[in-house]
């Protein structure tokens, strides 16, 4: 079989040299060469990983129709013309969450033409209406560096750019859609990393969230002079206070964060919380509010006077107390994505469960970003969104051999392969490079 052969419909995949299959998982780009828009599957004797009630599944089929999970088990039989593909016992999980990013918000993070994701305004610069999804590429390069190492959505982020309000995001699939899906979410900012927009004091952060708050709820003149917010920046942050969405912080201060619960009680919004260095510390105070926490499990340590407290175990003791965790980075989150395994499978040596460590992968951000009825399961009417391993996701030794989202394969290729391809290979007469050698 050719690298350019097809698969047929309804048959096992087999026979295939070793350059194209490894231990019997399907081959980068096989399913993108030849079923790039087949949205019907049968992936067979796989360990699924449901990330959902089901757990792991050992010797188990899901089978695929119309881009949706029709059903998961054993013995499953592919319907006419649907192709089969055998894992050989390898794990299938669905894809995987890439953090709070800007993917697709930027190409060149030092060149500011190819950034959008934060707002700079010297005249009012709180603006909550503000929305970084209208800038979203799906084309962007980023994307499929991403895509290949079995991420299939992330969260866009509003950076703060002058204010301690940075604006909304959403959550995008990087499957090539242009538009987010589920609700919007608000970016907040709080702490040491905020002073310089709150009048170098974190006590004035809370003065300003304070009057936004008396503002949105009418409490003060749409034309007072003293007014931080316009109208439609009201009418925004209006529906945050209604629990239309979810406010995530960008908070790691233990001391910040009792602060931020208080006001999230009082003022009866739904918060989430990135970076949480200190978390650990009102773990049980975090479960009773069902506040889900974002680590950076890379960043867990008391690199600054914010994180002074921050320990490597800072994930399973927020998961023990029954906190929703999942992961982020804290760094160039958009083009080193694929470090969110290494953030799971750190915690996982540092005392969190496996499984919790997947679902902080999969499952907990897609329930607590308002996408859990369409992404982060393999379940019954899910989409079809799955990663094929080589080994387990959260050792980075092994890597994504089939992304399928939507059921449809896609191209395991990105701007890196292509460059890995060109120059480590393929060298002339010259043995420079094909680049370098002229005709």
């Amino acid at each position: 079989m050719s690298r350019s052969a097809s698969i047929k419909p309804g048959r096992m995949v087999r026979g295939v040299r070793a350059g194209l299959f490894a231990a019997g998982v399907l081959s980068v780009g096989l399913f993108a060469a030849a079923n790039a828009a087949a949205q019907d599957l049968l992936v067979r004797n796989a360990t699924v990983h449901t990330a959902g009630a089901q757990g792991t599944l050992h010797g188990a089929d899901v089978l695929v129709q119309g881009g949706t999970i029709r059903a998961v088990g054993t013995g499953l039989s592919a319907p006419a013309g649907v192709p089969v593909v055998e894992a050989n016992g390898q794990p299938l999980t669905p894809a995987l969450f890439g953090g709070i990013s800007e993917i697709g918000l930027e190409e060149v993070s030092a060149e500011a033409p190819t950034v959008d994701s934060q707002l700079t305004l010297k005249e009012q610069p709180v603006r909550p209406e503000f929305d970084v999804t209208l800038a979203y590429n799906p084309a962007s390069v980023l994307v499929p560096v991403a895509r290949v190492e079995g991420i299939g959505f992330t969260l866009l982020a509003a950076g703060n750019g002058a204010a301690i309000v940075g604006g909304q995001g959403g959550v995008v699939r990087l499957d090539g859609s242009a538009d987010p899906v589920g609700p919007r979410v608000l970016f907040v900012r709080l702490g040491a990393e905020a002073a310089e927009m709150s009048g170098k004091s974190r006590a004035a952060q809370w003065m300003l969230l304070d009057q936004m708050v008396a503002e949105a709820r009418g409490r003060v003149a749409a034309d007072s002079p003293h007014a931080l917010l316009t109208p439609a920046g009201r009418a925004v942050l209006a529906r945050f206070l209604g629990g239309q969405g979810r406010i995530v912080v960008k908070v790691d201060r233990a001391a910040d964060i009792r602060q931020l619960l208080r006001w999230a009680g009082r003022e009866r919004v739904r918060i989430a919380i990135a970076g949480g260095a200190e978390a650990w510390q009102l773990a049980s105070q975090l479960a009773q509010a069902q506040v889900p926490v974002f680590v950076d499990a890379l960043a867990d340590l008391p690199g600054n006077f914010d994180q002074i407290g921050a320990t490597l175990r800072n994930a399973a003791l927020l998961q023990a107390a029954g906190v929703e965790v999942s992961f982020t980075q804290s760094g160039d989150a958009s083009h080193n994505a694929r470090k969110v395994r290494q953030l799971a499978g750190n915690a996982v040596a540092n005392g969190l469960p496996w499984e919790a460590g997947l679902a902080g992968l999969t499952r907990v951000p897609a329930q607590a970003l308002g996408v859990g009825d369409r992404v982060g399961t393999i379940a019954l009417g899910r989409s079809a969104d799955l990663v094929l391993w080589s080994g387990d996701p959260l050792d980075v030794i092994n890597t994504a051999r089939q992304v399928w989202l939507g059921g449809r394969a896609m191209p395991m290729r990105s701007r890196q392969t292509e460059l890995r391809d060109r120059y480590l290979h393929g060298t002339g007469e010259s043995g420079l490079p094909p680049a370098y050698s002229r005709p």
